[in-house]
Order: C-alpha cells, then sequence, then structure tokens
C-alpha cells in the first residue's frame, strides 16, 4: 500500500541539473511550473513465443535487485538518480497540497487512541496481548498473570526501531510453555525476516537467529523445537527448517524441500496441537503434509497428495481431521472429515455440503465446538456447530458490515471472540459464549477526536456489469449528501486472487468524507464477494471482466447522482493497481484521477521473468506467457505498460517502494515514463517512491498516515486541477 521519501527542498533541487543522471532532461527557473523528468530510451527487444516487443525502460531494473532488495543502498546510481528527480517532481507539483496533507495527517492520527491496546488473549495463567504507548509508532509485546499481576515486557518494537527507517515485526510467538518469546523481524521493507528467540526468564536474546525467513514459524507443541520457513535468494518460501528452541544454526535440520518453484509454503500447528502441518499450494492446487507432535522430529508424510484443480485445507478435531475443499466440483467449497489413521480423500466424509453462493471462508475447531466463517451475497456470518451436530448462525442486521473471526490461544473453551464493524461503526470486539449463546463486548475502538455513527451512512448498490450480472458497491457518505453529481466520488477496487473487499470501518477515509466526498468500494469479478465462481470469473481468460466490472460501477454511480467524471478518483494497490493501470487506458475519460499504489502494471515482462518472487507461484491467476501463446496475447491485450496509447489521460499518482519484493520499484517507474509523454490531457503523471520501505509502505503507524494522507490530498488536488493553480 507507499510513500514516504520526501525531499527537504524541492525547489533546489528541481533547479539543479547536477542530481540528473545522462538522459533525464530537466531544468526550470524557480517561478515556472515544474518540468518533469524525461527518462531517457534504451530499447530493448524481446522476442517471445514468435511475438516481439520493445521495451524503451527495461533499462530501469536493477540486474542485481535480488541483493538490493536486502540492501537497498545497491541501487544502481542512473536508476537512483531517476527515481529521485521523480520525487522531487511530485513533491514540487504537490506543494500546494501540503497544507491539506499535513490537515489530513493530524485528522487520521486525532482518530487514533494513542495509548490503545488489544484485547488481551488467556493462554493457561497467562494473558497475552499488545500495547502502544502516546506518541510511539510500534507496540510492545507484553503479558500479565491471568488472575492480575506485574506486567512482562516480551518485545518492545518502539525501542528496538530507534535509528531504522524502517522496522516491521511481521511474526511474535511465545512457546506453549510460556518460557521463549519468537519474533521476525524485517529491516528493510523486502519481507526477508530474521527470527530472534528471547527467554524469558533472563530477559536474555539467545545468541544466532534465524536468517532468511519469510517471518513464517512455529513452535511444536512440546516447546522443545522451532519451525520455519526458509526465504531463497528469489524471494520464494522454499524450505522448512527445525533447530531446537534454545538452539543455533548449526542445529539446523532440512525437514521439506519444495519441489515445485510455483508453490508457496508454510509451517503451523493444528487447533488440537496434535499435529504440526506443512501447507503448499498455489491458487489452484494445494497438499499438506503432517508431523505427529508426539514425535516433532519425524519426517513429514502426506496427508493427500496434490492434485492440479484440488485445493484443501485441515484443521484437527478432537480425534479426527476437518478438511476444507473444493473437491468434487465444490467451487464455493465445502467441509469433510477425515479419520486420524487414514486421512487420505479416499476417506474423505462429507460433513458440511457444497452449496453455491455460500462461501466458506474459515474455521477454527474447538474442544466441544467448531466454529466457521461464512460468506453469503458478500456479508459474512459465523455458524456453530457443537459436539452432537447442532448448529446455530452469529450475525448482525445492517445491510453491509464485516465480520471476522480471532484465533486465540486455547483449544478447551467455550469462547470465540469475533470482531464486527461497519463503514459507519467502529470495531467491536466480542468474546462468544458458544454454549449459553451470549456475547460480551470486551472492546469498541476508541476515536478520541470523536466520531459520530449517526452523521453518516452507508449503502449497499449494484450495478450492471456488461454480461448483465450484479456488482456489489459498498458507500459510505455524510448524511444529506447531494447525489446530483456535485459531489466528488472517491472509487476503491482491487478484485484479484479471491480477496473480498468488506464494508469495513476505516480511519482514513472520513478525511474525505467529512469534506463532501462520496467514498464507493466497487466488488468486481475477481474477488470472492459473490462466492468462489466470482474469483474464477475475473482470473486468467476472464481477467477483463474485473476492469469493465469496474468500469460498469463508475458508470452506475454517475447515473445515480454519486459524483460525474470530471470529480471522480479510482484508487487501488497492488493488483488493484493493475486494475488502475487497465481502466485509465480503457476508459480515461471516466475519471479525473487515478491513484495506483504499488501497482502491477508490467504483466507481460513480469509474468514472464522466472526470477521474480511472484512469477512461477502466479501463473495460475493470470496465465503463462512463456510458454502459452494464448496467455501472452491475452495478457497483452491489458497490461497496463504494453497498452499506452496517444490519449487524454487523467491525472495519475503512482507510488512504490525500493526494497518491494512483490511489486518492484521498476514498474511503476516506467509506467509513469511511458504514459507521460503519451498524454494528450496536459493533466501530469507523478511518481512517489518511497526509497526505505517494500511492499506495505511505511512500517511505523503515523509515517504510514502520512503516505496516506498525500493520497487523498492528491485526490482533492486531481479534481480542483491543482497544477493550474
Amino acid at each position: 500500500m507507499n510513500r514516504r521519501q520526501m525531499m527537504t527542498s524541492a525547489t533546489a533541487v528541481l533547479t539543479s541539473s547536477s542530481v540528473f543522471s545522462p538522459g533525464i532532461a530537466m531544468s526550470a527557473p524557480a517561478s515556472a511550473r515544474p518540468v518533469p523528468p524525461v527518462a531517457k530510451k534504451e530499447p530493448k527487444r524481446i522476442e517471445q513465443l514468435g511475438r516481439v516487443r520493445t521495451d524503451d525502460y527495461a533499462w530501469m531494473k536493477d540486474d542485481n535487485w535480488q541483493k538490493v532488495l536486502r540492501d537497498p543502498s545497491l541501487i544502481k546510481a542512473d536508476v537512483k538518480e531517476h527515481l529521485t528527480a521523480e520525487n522531487a517532481y511530485t513533491q514540487a507539483m504537490l506543494a500546494s497540497t501540503e497544507t491539506l496533507q499535513a490537515a489530513m495527517f493530524e485528522e487520521m492520527k486525532g482518530r487514533i487512541k494513542q495509548d490503545d491496546a488489544s484485547v488481551p488473549a488467556p493462554d493457561g495463567e497467562w494473558e497475552y496481548y499488545t500495547r502502544f504507548e502516546t506518541g510511539a509508532q510500534h507496540p510492545i509485546h507484553a503479558r500479565k498473570p491471568k488472575g492480575g499481576g506485574a506486567e512482562q515486557i516480551l518485545l518492545d518494537e518502539e525501542a528496538e526501531s530507534k535509528g531504522k527507517a524502517f522496522y516491521q515485526v511481521g511474526a511474535a510467538s511465545h512457546s506453549p510453555d510460556h518460557k521463549l518469546y519468537a519474533f521476525a523481524i524485517d529491516e528493510q521493507g523486502s519481507e526477508v525476516y530474521r527470527i530472534h528467540v528471547k527467554d524469558l526468564a533472563t530477559g536474555q536474546v539467545l545468541d544466532s537467529p534465524v536468517e532468511s525467513t519469510t517471518g513464517d514459524f512455529c513452535f511444536s507443541p512440546d516447546s522443545e523445537w522451532l519451525f520455519w520457513t526458509f526465504r531463497d535468494d528469489n524471494g520464494r518460501p522454499a524450505k522448512i527448517y527445525r533447530r531446537p528452541a534454545r538452539g543455533a544454526g548449526k542445529d539446523d535440520v532440512l525437514i521439506y524441500d519444495e519441489p515445485d518453484e510455483g508453490f508457496f509454503i508454510g509451517v503451523g500447528v493444528l487447533s488440537s496441537e496434535k499435529f504440526i502441518v506443512i501447507s503448499c499450494g498455489n491458487q489452484e492446487t494445494s497438499e499438506n503434509l503432517l508431523i505427529p507432535a508426539s514425535a516433532p522430529t519425524a519426517k513429514p508424510v502426506i496427508m493427500e497428495p496434490r492434485q492440479v484443480g484440488v485445493r484443501y485445507e485441515i484443521d484437527h478435531w478432537n480425534d479426527h481431521f476437518v478438511i476444507r475443499t473444493n473437491a468434487d466440483g465444490a467451487v464455493d467449497w465445502k467441509l469433510v472429515t477425515a479419520p486420524e489413521a487414514t486421512p487420505g480423500k479416499a476417506h474423505w466424509k462429507d460433513w458440511i455440503a457444497h452449496h453455491p453462493g455460500r462461501l466458506i471462508v474459515g474455521m477454527i475447531a474447538f474442544r466441544n465446538h467448531f466454529a466457521r466463517l461464512e460468506k453469503v451475497d458478500a456479508v459474512n456470518r459465523i455458524v456453530i456447530t457443537a459436539v452432537g451436530g447442532e448448529e446455530h448462525v452469529v450475525g448482525f442486521d445492517e445491510q453491509a458490515y464485516a465480520l471476522s473471526l480471532e484465533g486465540g490461544y486455547e483449544y478447551d473453551t467455550a469462547t470465540v471472540r469475533f470482531v464486527y464493524n461497519s463503514m459507519t461503526t467502529p470495531r467491536q470486539w466480542f468474546d462468544y459464549d458458544m454454549t449459553n449463546r451470549q456475547r460480551t463486548l470486551r472492546k469498541t475502538q476508541e476515536i478520541p477526536s470523536g466520531h459520530d455513527p449517526s452523521k453518516y451512512e452507508t449503502r449497499r448498490l449494484n450495478a450492471k456489469a456488461s454480461d448483465g450480472t450484479d456488482v456489489p458497491i459498498f458507500i459510505l457518505m455524510k448524511k444529506g449528501t447531494p447525489l446530483d453529481g456535485s459531489a466528488p466520488l472517491l472509487l476503491y477496487g482491487y478484485g484479484s486472487y479471491g480477496i473480498s473487499m468488506e464494508a469495513s470501518f476505516s480511519i482514513r477515509n472520513f478525511s474525505l468524507v467529512d469534506r463532501g466526498w462520496i467514498w464507493a468500494t466497487a466488488c468486481p469479478r475477481g474477488g470472492s464477494e459473490k462466492g468462489w465462481s466470482w474469483f474464477l470469473d475475473g482470473k486468467k481468460f476472464k481477467k477483463k471482466n474485473t476492469f469493465t466490472d469496474f468500469i460498469a460501477c463508475a458508470e452506475h454511480l454517475h447515473g445515480a447522482g454519486y459524483g460525474k467524471p470530471a470529480n471522480t478518483v479510482a484508487y487501488g494497490g497492488s493488483a488493484g493497481g493493475l486494475l488502475m493501470g487497465a481502466i485509465t487506458n480503457m476508459r480515461p475519460d471516466l475519471f479525473a484521477g487515478i491513484i495506483a499504489a504499488v501497482p502491477f502494471v508490467d504483466v507481460v515482462n513480469t509474468m514472464s521473468d522466472t526470477s521474480l518472487p511472484l512469477t512461477p507461484p502466479e501463473w495460475p491467476e493470470w496465465g503463462n506467457p512463456l510458454e502459452d501463446a494464448e496467455a501472452y496475447d491475452y495478457i497483452a491485450s491489458y497490461s497496463p505498460y504494453d497498452n499506452v496509447a496517444s490519449k487524454p489521460y487523467p491525472a495519475v499518482l503512482a507510488t512504490g517502494g525500493l526494497s518491494d519484493p512483490r511489486v518492484t520499484y521498476w514498474e511503476p517507474e516506467k509506467w509513469i515514463a511511458k504514459l507521460r509523454p503519451a498524454s494528450t490531457s496536459g493533466k501530469p503523471a507523478l511518481l512517489k517512491i518511497n526509497m526505505d520501505a517494500g511492499h506495505g509502505g511505511a512500517s511505523g503507524r503515523f509515517d504510514f498516515l502520512k503516505e496516506i494522507a498525500l493520497d487523498y490530498a492528491f485526490a482533492v488536488w486531481a479534481v480542483d486541477k491543482g497544477w493550474e493553480a
């Protein structure tokens, strides 16, 4: 989501030719409108499957990118100079919004309870939680005795982050015997984590941390062993290792080596704590390997061998496995059971049957109950099943809301925790007694600067896609907002990987809504808001449905008086940035501005580069243009970078992170370099690269808000044509 690197003096940089590399022309008197960098062209001819393309900006990709991810200072000089020039140009162009950015930042910050804390999670004699101190960017991890007593600090992220441009804890957990605390740290934004283990009796961090991991790890249920996922030089999760929980590098043992470079892998412990599981898979196929907790050094055993097109996820409930799977045509998933001794598919027995349109999203097992999360027509509900089979539903009455299950540490409990919120209602944490069906409100998200839900309204609309399909849209606006097209509109979208957009509460969005904007979240195909078929209808050779659905949402909103093209800004990040790039090419007339955060816009080149972290794993999502001519042609027909043409583009802000392993910095850099001279509208194309972060942007909770404030200020600037001032 990614922007922070600010130049100390935009005017000084803009008027200094020494900062730019050869081939980048940029000079202007201080009083003139800033002139954008002009990137040099070095045409590179690429022939592939009998097709030929020319890439003028391939030089922007650093051939040494793997090392740059781990040490951004190694970026080659001409790329760094160009990015520096782009950042300076963006800052100069948006200089008039700095007051607005500051105001929005303070508003967002004012909606955060600075000394906030999570609801404690019980585990045996302890309760574990995180909390923030006033002014802190990062939390403190701590615990207290369940019956009351002194706090013990497990990890002080704020103290550890001092002097570091980026600091992020990807995962942290105590050992089941409560004697150790492990935490995974990324200090570049590259998602290459180092795992440390702390002895809680002495307070000492053990020597020999685990290097080059994905941040994924678990303790064995007996607390004697640490398992983790290794990240290879191409940034992929490739192997699972084990070492004694108090061990060192010399003790590491390889226990699993994934043979398919297109599979993601991870390791964890099932709910009953009777098994350690290694999960493997991509968007189409999965496999699980089991290690008995009673024999944690045993060789992993495959539960059911991988079969292309069959996905399954597992949990363990008392004396049997529960499997969530799409097997046998269960597009929206079903639940089956299997005995411990013979857990393979031949012994699977249907338990919760498949119902089209009811997507089984997730599940958690407890000793006497089983909880599952379901989605029906873009709204979630929780279903509780007691031992013996009696079921009941936990739901809410709002038209659109977000509901999620929170996993806890305890298995032998009747309490499950869930979180409820809506676009107008702050988050509420409930402990739910699954036996007596009573809800206990444990916490309501506090908005220190004040929030009155009665001043706002949320709506659920449906747009008609070009093929007649109804596409959901969630709306947030102030009551009384005119629906005559005069109110500016922010239209957000994603639409990939089966990820659902939720009608959730955001402290950030009110900085636009309180200024009279309408916030709309579109749910185009490619997500799973209306079931897994909603995802299947927006992937691979149906990917263009995502783009045309989003366009249909914009047209429907305009037709109903929710904004108009002249005051509409579209917003999306990562794969949602691909959506932004595609709709910018397809219908530039529908939008005044486009915000593309860490945008996946160079699709043909990226999906043809097998060295990149996500390329082989994502061929099931997009297609393989290296081996499949049909996939090449289809991707090439929508890839934003490859389809830039002479046309009146809206104002564009593209953002990225120098150490991003998911959407590499050169994708937005190349896109803007190509789009800017192609645009006939005279509207600016801006690039902002965070030189100290990766895919997720700044790591601090306040620094990240500065990046969002810049995005939102750009939206206002684009509608107001601020570049003409």
